[in-house]
């Protein structure tokens, strides 16, 4: 039997919930054992499982923040 190791993110890290149906969000805190999302945009934090949480890829994170950066601009004109 092999060991599955779970993902431990830090404050900061932007990560998945896979029990959640947000694209991502940034791991804001870390209580008891849940960690505190929140999303990406800002708004309402909320809490994850560690089984559930997993590190998002390089090449989506950027489309992630290019996503988010293009939705502030809009917001702005």
């Amino acid at each position: 039997m092999g060991s599955h190791r779970l993902y431990v993110p830090r404050i900061g890290d932007i990560v998945k919930d896979s029990a959640k149906k947000a694209p991502a969000g940034t791991v804001m805190g870390h209580e008891g054992p849940y960690y505190q999302l929140r999303p990406l945009g800002g708004g309402k934090e909320w809490d994850a499982r560690p089984e559930d949480i997993e590190p998002v890829p390089q090449i989506e994170l950027l489309s992630l923040r290019a996503a988010e950066a293009t939705r502030r601009g809009l917001q702005d004109s």
